[in-house]
């Protein structure tokens, strides 16, 4: 039978039950609406909590760990060399917190064609002073152009330039809840006490503000020189390389591989914020898990509306089978019918979702915790609006399925008897 012919049948039975058709498609148009919708939102949410850790992550981090020595007196003594040692109390050992032969490490990892790039640190454990205020804190000396290119520094920064540590000697950027505590502001001096007891006084030339408020209590940033200055040691004194690879995936295997290559210890991002990506994880799949649930429903709309309209069609179904058609051509014009309502309401669907999420887009969403975020975040990814029509077509020609394989067999004998 022709295929015109089938399409003009089926759109005379959505036009003759146009109000029942309107319901379903209204039905597969919320339905893709409110998945794009919610995808779009959590995903974007998503993204904007995985950022607040990954921006200010490496991907690798290559440092020297303090722990106790792997060889103890007892060890070295021939007598007990067969027996096994239990030792308590194991103090740790006097390894170096520097990392060793550090520009021969830096020149390997920047011609690694998988390294993005590389941000050395040196972090200071110190006291804050501030007329009677003293505050434990943590000093991280950073070469400011690769912090602000690998993690996005300046974007952190509420208040002052980051750059400033670069070119202001003997200055620094403090945490925003550290300063508030301390009430301090840009232009004021502060004093910095090291481990050792020497004191040195800083300018801060700005605030920092990550969104993770007990950071922000603790951490300040200045420069590499500065800090190695606090702690009286010389240029080569680091004690963290930030690494960044093309691929992130890659981290786990090739901190294996440079903790082996140059006798440091290594930690990836995987294996650091494992619970965070299990966070992350699970709140998509509920997103998923509920957007298709939404379509599954529409599915039954549609399914329902084409039994009733099957059976009220039994004496035109009889006539199409009497004159001609074949139980085929009576299922492609079902199966028609709920393509057709799936495609226009989940083309409609799509359209709202995609005004609905601009509209969220442009909500304000102020909090002093995420300074960089003015509005509720939305992710645009095209494959959630790929998903909602495969699955909007899927649905809606399963739930069209039946049906058409019910109205095949109609005998138009019987039916025509019974008339």
């Amino acid at each position: 039978m022709k295929t015109g012919l089938i399409t003009d049948i089926a759109w005379a039975l959505l036009t003759a039950r146009f109000r029942q058709t309107v319901v379903a498609a209204v039905g597969v148009t919320f339905s893709i609406t409110m998945f794009v919708t919610l995808l779009s939102f959590m995903n974007g949410l998503n993204g904007l909590l995985d950022n607040l850790i990954l921006n200010r992550t490496p991907h690798i981090r290559l440092y020297n760990d303090i722990k106790p020595s792997e060889f103890q007196p007892i060890s070295l003594s021939e007598k007990y060399s067969d027996s096994y040692h239990f030792i308590s109390s194991v103090k740790p050992g006097t390894s170096r917190k520097e990392l060793y032969n550090v520009g021969a490490i830096l020149e390997a990892l920047r011609t690694d064609n998988r390294v993005r790039g590389v941000a050395p640190k040196v972090a200071a454990q110190v006291f804050y002073n501030i007329g009677p205020i003293e505050m434990t804190g943590v000093v991280n000396g950073i070469d400011v152009i690769s912090e602000q290119n690998l993690f996005f520094f300046d974007d952190y920064v509420v208040e002052g330039k980051a750059l400033d540590l670069q070119n202001i000697p003997n200055s620094i950027i403090l945490g925003k809840t550290a300063a508030e505590k301390m009430l301090a502001k840009v232009g004021d001096i502060i004093q910095v006490t090291s481990g050792t007891g020497e004191q040195y006084p800083l300018k801060v030339v700005g605030l920092f503000q990550s969104g993770l408020a007990e950071i922000d209590k603790v951490q300040s940033y200045a420069s590499l020189k500065t800090v190695q200055k606090i702690l009286g040691k010389s240029e080569n004194f680091i004690t963290d390389l930030q690494i960044k690879l093309f691929d992130m995936t890659l981290a786990p295997a090739v901190g294996k591989e440079y903790q082996l290559i140059f006798r440091c210890d290594a930690e990836d991002i995987q294996t650091a914020n494992a619970q965070f990506e299990t966070g992350s994880s699970v709140r998509s799949l509920i997103s998923y898990t509920v957007g298709i649930t939404l379509l599954i429903v529409s599915g039954f709309g549609i399914y329902n509306i084409l039994n009733m309209m099957i059976y009220e069609k039994m004496d035109t179904i009889a006539i199409l089978k009497a004159t001609g058609f074949s139980g085929q051509d009576v299922s492609r014009i079902f199966i028609t019918i709920a393509l057709s309502i799936g495609f226009f309401g989940g083309l409609a669907g799509l359209l709202l979702g995609f005004l609905l999420s601009m509209v969220i887009d442009n909500i304000p969403f102020i909090t002093a915790a995420l300074p960089s975020v003015t509005t509720f975040p939305i992710d645009y990814n095209l494959k959630y609006y790929i998903i909602a029509t495969t699955f909007s077509l899927v649905t809606t020609y399963l739930a069209g399925w039946f049906p058409a394989r019910k109205a095949s067999k109609v005998d138009p004998v019987v039916i025509i008897r019974g008339k």
